[in-house]
């Protein structure tokens, strides 16, 4: 790969990384839950299949398939102006959602860090 191509590579791998940091806080379980109780303007969305919804959810939370076609339809009926906290089951779905909804300009967004499965051990 020639040096320049390089070069143009590495500035936008790390220009997105900055951006998702600029809007996505990693929480791990016991602050996660701390400050979904704590808060009354908030949006706590599960990612994960209906299913796995139905099993065992977070009080509160609204079933947003990441993997439904209208994900992004879904998302937009969400206040981008209000906090969104965000879990899957082990966190990868979430991280997954969590940058799509950077794309799309929601400006506070926390996932919890290893999903509902952390969340239910503590």
């Amino acid at each position: 790969m020639k040096p320049i191509y390089l070069g143009v590579f590495l500035v936008l791998l790390m220009s997105c990384s900055t951006f998702y940091q600029d809007h996505v806080t990693l929480l791990e379980a016991p602050e996660f839950q701390k400050q979904i109780s704590e808060s009354d303007a908030l949006q706590l969305i599960d990612v994960r299949t209906l299913k796995e919804f139905k099993e065992g959810a977070i009080t509160g939370a609204v079933n947003m398939n990441l993997n439904d076609d209208d994900f992004q339809k879904q998302l937009a009926t969400l206040d981008k102006e209000k906090p969104v906290y965000v879990y899957c089951r082990t966190g990868i779905r979430s991280k997954d959602a969590t940058i799509i909804m950077a794309e799309n300009g929601f400006e506070e967004i926390y996932e919890l860090s290893g999903g509902y499965r952390s969340y239910k051990k503590d």
